[in-house]
Order: structure tokens, then C-alpha cells, then sequence
């Protein structure tokens, strides 16, 4: 019979499953990124045993849970988690502190003839684990951030470094206000443990780890303090290239590849991109003045209607450079004033490409 845990750094190296038996509400609000939520009690369940606990103490608050568990309750309870078990035989359990949701849970399956092991501490020690291995890899693991101007290349380089963490993809976000990608982001507790995690793991071998130029927040996802200070501080790649080329590849990722996204919209692909594009303008609308918010819509609208006409996206790239011009590139200049870190290569988005590959073999 394998043994309860306390071994959290074994658990989010070895991407070990794990069964939450939290409620669904407190799963929501962060959990890990091999849990799956099975949990004891509904949300409905939980604030009446939380109420009765407060009212009159424990044991009643146990009394409660018992007469909530219907036959047809249990039923469905066990079915979940002996399915689980029969998936990730490996696996462990976790409540909220690894008290008395999970022996529950351990007790209903042992009745069963089940024995899966829980974790000791519950998500509350393995969160605090995840939160002081964040504060301890942002103080040893030797970081290089990737710079440069809105559409140089930046996440794809990134992307081709061998160690790497790529801050928009765990956001699900491409950091702009044209950033939305179709996911929904993660909760920003299941950000952090992500991050956490990516770093722990990264840490296990020695090298530089490479990480995006980002500003605080990547779509509603704030990056945390600690790796915010990091960043600040460490050296930098700068990633040079015009602003023709980058206004091509922003038409590249931010419309050709966002298209099939759109691909069920009743009212077409282009139309419905087109919307969003005009949407994310209007985010921007009071940095632009009304005047020039205007007429820069007028050109979006144009290029939308040349989209749908023809399928060519090609009306979008003056828009764009207009946009770095006029918004994005002095925003940027302003964070990069901020940036202490020195900077130990300048080039190409080529140019860097190859000094990464002989930095970091793969």
C-alpha cells in the first residue's frame, strides 16, 4: 500500500495526478496544473457544513456532511473518484489542508477496497511550497530576458530557446490589447504555480533560462512582484528589426492565424475578427485622442472590408506601423528606461535566433 505525502517537489516535477476533493468554487479559484476537481462536497454542501461548523462546532459540522451523503450522493462521489484511481493509479488526493475532506474521501474508498494516499498539508502546503520555490528561483536561476519593440519576434524566440518560460502561453494571452487568443486565461493563483513549476523544473539543470520582455499585467494575468524583479534586473537580448517587418508579422499572428478561430461565426471569419479587432481598438481609444482613435478606425474598417472581400490582409500593415509609431513603440521605450539589466546582444530576429541556438543548444 503506498504511503501519504509530503514530498511536493516530487509531485510537480513528475507532473504526478492528483485528485482535488476541494469544492468546485475553491478549485476555481487555483489549483494545480495536474488536479483534476472530484470533489467530497458541492459548493451548496460546503457553505452549509461551514455554516454548521461556525454555529456548532465540529463534530456537528461531521454530522451534517453524513446526512448529506445520500446513497445516491456517495454513489456518485465514488464513481468519480474510482475512476480517477483506475486512470492514474500513481495519483494522490488533497483537500484544502489535507485534514478532514481528505481522510473522508480516504475513508469512503477504503470502504470500497480502495487505498489511494493523500497529500500531507493539503493545497495549502503545496501552494506555500510553490510560492517560496518562486521567491528562491527568481534569486538563483540565472535569467536572461528577450527584448525589443512590439512585433520583433520576441515569443517565438523564446519559443525556439531550449530553456525558456514562455510567460504568454501559460497566460493564454499575447500581452497586447489585441492580445486574446479564443482561451479563457487562467485564474491568476493557477498562473503563479505554473510559473512556479516551470522554473523548478528549469532549475534542475544547470543553464540560462530565457524569459519575454513583459510589462506587469498580460491580459488580466499580473506577473509576480518577484519575477517582475528579476526581470528588471537581468541581462537583456535586444531584438532588432524595422518596423515594416514587424508590422508584417503582427498581421501574420494577430490576423491570418487568428482567422480559424473564427471559423464557426455565422457571420464569417473576417467579420467576426474584425469586430474583435475594432473592439480592441477602442481599448486604446483615449491614449490615441478622439481625432486620431477615428481615423485609425476608419483604416481598420477598410482593411476588415478588405479581409472579407478578398482575403487579403495586406490593408492592415499601414495601420499597423501607424499604431507602433504613434503608441506602442513609445509605450515600450518608456518600460525599457525602467530595465537595469545590461545589455549582452543586440541583432536581427535572424541575428538572435542563431546567438540563442549557440547559447543553448538543444
Amino acid at each position: 500500500m503506498r504511503q501519504n505525502t509530503a514530498d511536493y517537489r516530487y509531485l510537480f516535477l513528475n507532473d504526478v495526478p492528483l485528485m482535488d476533493a476541494r469544492a468546485p468554487v475553491e478549485f476555481a479559484r487555483g489549483a494545480f496544473p495536474q488536479a483534476e476537481n472530484l470533489p467530497l462536497l458541492d459548493d451548496r454542501q460546503r457553505e452549509l457544513v461551514g455554516t454548521e461548523y461556525k454555529r456548532s462546532g465540529q463534530q456537528a459540522a461531521i454530522d451534517l456532511g453524513w446526512r448529506l451523503a445520500t446513497p445516491e450522493v456517495r454513489a456518485e462521489r465514488l464513481a468519480g473518484w474510482s475512476d480517477f484511481v483506475r486512470r492514474h493509479p500513481d495519483g494522490y488526493l488533497y483537500c484544502f489542508r489535507g485534514g478532514l475532506r481528505s481522510r473522508t474521501t480516504q475513508q469512503l474508498l477504503r470502504a470500497e477496497g480502495i487505498d489511494f494516499p493523500l497529500v500531507e498539508g493539503g493545497y495549502k502546503a503545496m501552494r506555500n511550497f510553490l510560492l517560496d520555490e518562486l521567491d528562491k528561483q527568481c534569486a538563483r536561476l540565472p535569467l536572461i530576458v528577450i527584448a525589443g519593440h512590439t512585433g520583433c519576434g520576441k515569443t517565438e524566440l523564446v519559443q525556439q530557446a531550449a530553456r525558456a518560460v514562455d510567460l504568454e502561453a501559460i497566460a493564454r494571452h499575447r500581452g497586447s490589447s489585441f492580445g486574446r487568443t479564443g482561451r479563457e486565461q487562467p485564474a491568476q493563483i493557477d498562473f503563479e504555480n505554473r510559473v512556479s513549476i516551470d522554473l523548478l523544473k528549469l532549475a534542475q539543470a544547470a543553464g540560462t533560462v530565457f524569459i519575454e520582455d513583459e510589462s506587469r499585467l498580460i491580459g488580466r494575468c499580473a506577473v509576480p512582484p518577484v519575477l517582475q524583479q528579476a526581470m528588471q534586473g537581468a541581462p537583456r537580448v535586444l531584438v532588432e528589426e524595422s518596423v515594416e517587418a514587424r508590422a508584417e508579422r503582427i498581421v501574420r499572428d494577430y490576423v491570418n492565424a487568428a482567422l480559424p478561430r473564427f471559423a464557426g461565426s455565422e457571420r464569417g471569419p473576417a467579420e467576426a475578427l474584425g469586430e474583435e479587432l475594432r473592439n480592441n481598438l477602442g481599448k486604446i481609444q483615449k491614449r490615441l485622442g478622439g481625432l486620431r482613435y477615428r481615423q485609425l478606425d476608419e483604416q481598420l474598417q477598410h482593411a476588415n472590408r478588405e479581409l472579407a472581400a478578398s482575403g487579403s490582409a495586406d490593408a492592415y500593415i499601414p495601420l499597423v506601423m501607424a499604431l507602433l509609431g504613434e503608441y506602442y513603440d513609445g509605450t515600450y521605450d518608456y518600460l525599457m528606461e525602467k530595465r537595469e539589466g545590461e545589455i549582452v546582444f543586440r541583432g536581427s530576429f535572424a541575428e538572435v535566433a542563431d546567438w540563442l541556438a549557440s547559447k543553448n543548444p538543444r
